[in-house]
């Protein structure tokens, strides 16, 4: 049996995230299926999974990144991990300030993880998620989690009583949550983000504790809540939660506006936001003024903004005043028969949706009829955000292509949920985004779905990959020893090249890769890389390898500053 931690290091946090997601994974149906407050989304759970499975994913880069030891990562960097991973992959309302309330943990923890700080850590967060509510609202998960801290305050004993203490005190409140939101009560059902909540929190039980917490209202068993103003309920021995009674689910919201009546905005946007704090107050109240459901969460430069608005484009030119949103998600909400449903047109036969490095190749592959999910530098994208993509494409059949080796697990999960939900997925096994290009210039949806796939595969296979780097520290690799700053040129994922200078290395590349023949190249610039350098390289081709071609494309802010492929 592992040994139990006294306070919440990094290897506790790193159990902490692996067993939220285990927990949301089995709960997210019921979760989704309890919304009814005050959006019928159905998709509060789903929207807190894939939060904590980025929040995870950040994590476990951190562990994957430390130099192979007897230590394990400092519980500061574990801790931040976590909270920007939760940041930059949050979900609906929910996930949103589930993104917050790890931040306000993560700003204590990053300081040691013992019981005084984590009863401190829990005070900090439900506050944090408090202040980036526009209009709190009592019943929610804010409620929830000020009474987990509140709880938590009330233990002076050590982190296992401390946070058993928050985790009953948040379980107790959940189940008063339909005594405070009357559309609860008549439902006769918990708040759905609460919920998801408590499973988080159980999951911390569980990583200090070493034993899951017992489940339901009462000892573990399973009973609901009497109903509250008529509703009738039935119980759910898995999480104790109710449901309607005859067990008929009920779809339900991503967030908690002030006002339940009327049929609401149409759109919800939702953008990460690189902006300053003063530009972002300013932006709360505009957002604020056009729109409910309003959610900013973050800070460092870095924010993610949900709002729910009728004019999509004023929310998005509010981001852009503030400073510079990218990840823009908007969906079309519509009200029908009092429950708000997504808006959905005959889907197209088939699409293609890309991961792309910048937004230089996001407009590039938009132009050619591609739906682009952009992994910018250090957020390789989650799953979940695939999965979204995919739903975005809106056909029957999708061509993914990842454009990165280390995206092949998490596209294949991604496609393999997607199967789930009727949709023929292929996923051509890109590299690079070069390759992506390539598969994407000979796509034709008019013929067969497997002739298609079979002509992008090929494309991508017949295209070698290179893209140069700055290197961060001295270390071995298979061209010899390189110092910080050197320019590596890597061909094919591996340093072929060691520089001093761009250009240099560029011309290198290029003539090792034509070496082996080549009838096209392609150029992808970085922001920062002049136009001179990519007239000096189709000079340099010209000259040197008669009947080669080039192109030259802008990546926009992307990692590397050269991307480089030859067909």
């Amino acid at each position: 049996m592992p040994q139990l931690p006294d306070d919440l290091d990094a290897v506790a946090v790193r159990n902490w995230c692996s067993l939220a997601l285990e927990a949301l994974g089995r709960e997210r149906a019921e979760i989704d299926a309890i919304n009814v407050y005050p959006i019928a989304d159905g998709d509060t759970g789903t929207n807190l999974y894939l939060t904590v499975e980025s929040a995870a994913a950040a994590v476990e880069a951190v562990f994957a990144a430390h130099e192979t030891g007897a230590t394990a990562p400092a519980t500061a960097d574990a801790v931040r991990a976590m909270a920007h991973g939760a940041l930059i992959g949050a979900r609906g309302n929910s996930g949103t300030i589930l993104a917050q309330l790890l931040r306000g943990m993560a700003g204590v923890l990053a300081d040691g993880g013992d019981a005084a700080r984590l009863r401190l850590a829990l005070t900090r967060a439900a506050a944090a998620a408090r202040q980036a509510v526009a209009h709190p609202v009592e019943g929610t998960v804010l409620t929830v989690a000020t009474a987990a801290a509140e709880a938590a305050q009330g233990d002076e004993r050590e982190l296992r009583a401390v946070v058993g203490a928050a985790y009953e005190g948040a379980r107790a409140a959940l189940a008063k949550t339909p005594e405070q939101l009357a559309v609860l009560g008549r439902a006769g059902v918990v708040d759905a983000g609460g919920r998801g909540l408590v499973a988080v929190l159980g999951a911390l039980v569980e990583a200090v504790t070493g034993q899951a917490p017992v489940r339901g209202p009462g000892a573990g068993s399973g009973k609901v809540p009497a109903p509250v103003d008529g509703g009738s309920v039935v119980g759910l021995p898995v999480g104790g939660v109710p449901v309607p009674a005859g067990g008929a689910a009920v779809e339900g919201p991503l967030d908690y506006p002030e006002d339940l009546d009327g049929g609401g905005p149409a759109f919800e946007v939702i953008y990460l936001l690189e902006a300053r704090d003063e530009q972002v107050d300013r932006l709360r109240a505009r957002l604020d003024a056009l729109g409910d459901s309003l959610v900013v969460v973050g800070g460092d430069g870095l924010w993610h903004v949900h709002v729910h608005v009728d004019d999509a484009g004023a929310a998005v030119e509010a981001g852009v005043e503030a400073g510079r949103p990218y990840r823009i998600r908007i969906t079309h909400l519509a009200t029908e028969s009092g429950h708000d449903v997504r808006v959905q047109a005959e889907p197209a036969q088939r699409a293609v949706v890309v991961v792309v490095p910048g937004d230089g190749l996001a407009g590039l592959c938009t132009e050619a009829g591609a739906t682009t999910v952009i992994a910018r530098p250090g957020e390789p994208p989650a799953s979940g955000e695939l999965v979204d993509a995919i739903r975005r494409a809106h056909a029957r059949e999708v061509v993914l292509l990842p454009n990165d080796a280390a995206l092949r697990h998490t596209a294949a999960a991604a496609a393999e949920q997607a199967r789930t939900e009727g949709v023929r997925v292929a996923l051509v096994p890109t590299r690079a985004a070069v390759q992506g290009i390539a598969a994407l210039a000979v796509h034709e949806p008019d013929r067969g779905f497997d002739e298609d796939v079979v002509a992008m595969t090929a494309a991508a296979g017949a295209t070698r990959y290179a893209e140069l780097a700055v290197a961060e520290r001295q270390s071995w690799t298979m061209a010899g020893i390189c110092q910080a700053g050197d320019i590596l040129g890597l061909i094919d994922g591996d340093v072929a090249v060691i520089g001093a200078d761009v250009p240099a290395t560029a011309r290198t590349v290029l003539d090792r890769m034509l070496a082996a023949g080549g009838e096209l190249v392609t150029l992808v610039l970085g922001e920062d890389v002049p136009d001179a350098l990519a007239d000096a390289l189709e000079e340099h081709v010209r000259e040197g390898h008669l009947a080669v071609d080039t192109v030259v494309y802008r990546g926009g802010h992307q990692r590397a500053p050269l991307l480089i492929g030859v067909e």
